[in-house]
């Protein structure tokens, strides 16, 4: 039996626009092309729930995909902060808030280099699009509550643990005073959303494939090819820029890139951005003063 003949089901966020046709500005600086970087510090359960995987997983509790996580927080995420702080480079840190119990002076160290501080979830052990809407918003208030508490500033920006939403996460992120998501993958520009409340909500864009885990965990790459891929892409979307203003997203995992043989290509990759950044060709920058210049351009009616 034939189920479409028509429209099909829409989430009702945004409506289709072509990436040429669209407005045209520049950003903050002068530039054609805003990059950042999404610093993921997960934190993980022990003998339960979910995670990555370096080998088949075993029986709980799994201790070799556990402790090879856990590296990134102990060894991996130090390194690459290193590396950035050798490179001069903002991050915005998307961050579990259990690492505030766990591991605190990952955290202090990440607000020290005033990185900007974004939502992502308690756990990376749990999905949240299965929660029911009252759980959903709990969690929402409590990752909130638990950075403005710790680190001083509440985050203006959320990432699902897993990109997981259920068909209400828009609205409850834009009713506990999240200003925009990195969710949805779907453009190289910011796009608003509608939500219930009628308060706006924006999507970054957050990369997919510009991402170690999909790229490195997934499909198997080696840290010599997803420095490439890094570069590759980078420079394409440069020589894009020039006919409309445009975001790239870098995500990263130090569990993943922080293992000293990834390292080494992955701070290839970042020389070569900060290179473009010091010729001043692209703004290197935050999701969060992304969102904030979007504002600005695209005033509410």
């Amino acid at each position: 039996m034939l189920t479409y003949d028509g429209a099909l089901p829409h989430h009702g966020r945004f409506d289709y626009q072509p990436i040429t046709r669209r407005a045209d500005h520049v950003w903050p600086n002068g530039a054609r092309l805003a990059v950042y970087l999404g610093f993921n510090l997960e934190h993980f359960a022990f003998g339960e729930g979910m995670g990555a995987s370096i080998g088949p997983a075993s029986p709980q509790p799994d201790v070799l995909n556990h402790s090879w996580r856990e590296y990134g927080n102990r060894v991996g995420a130090w390194r690459c902060m290193e590396l950035f702080d050798q490179l001069a480079l903002p991050c915005a840190t998307l961050l579990n808030t259990a690492l505030y119990t766990h591991c605190p002076e990952l955290v202090a160290a990440c607000a020290a280099r005033g990185d900007e501080l974004v939502g992502h979830g308690h756990t990376n052990a749990e999905r949240q699009g299965t929660l029911a809407e009252a759980e959903e918003a709990r969690l929402l208030a409590l990752c909130r509550d638990q950075i403005a508490q710790h680190s001083g500033t509440a985050p203006t920006g959320w990432l699902s643990p897993w990109i997981s939403e259920s068909a209400l996460t828009p609205d409850l992120l834009a009713e506990a005073g999240y200003r925009y998501t990195l969710n949805w993958c779907h453009d190289d520009q910011p796009v608003a959303m509608r939500t219930r409340s009628g308060r706006r909500l924006w999507s970054v864009p957050y990369p997919q494939e510009v991402n170690d885990i999909p790229m490195i965990v997934a499909r198997q790459m080696d840290g010599k090819d997803f420095a490439q891929l890094i570069v590759d892409n980078f420079d394409e979307m440069l020589d894009q820029a020039r006919r409309q203003p445009l975001v790239m997203g870098v995500a990263l995992h130090p569990y993943i890139v922080g293992q000293p043989y990834r390292l080494r290509h992955l701070r290839r990759a970042l020389e070569h951005l900060a290179r473009a950044r010091d010729a001043g060709s692209i703004w290197f920058t935050t999701p969060g003063a992304i969102c904030e210049a979007a504002e600005q351009l695209t005033p509410l009616p």
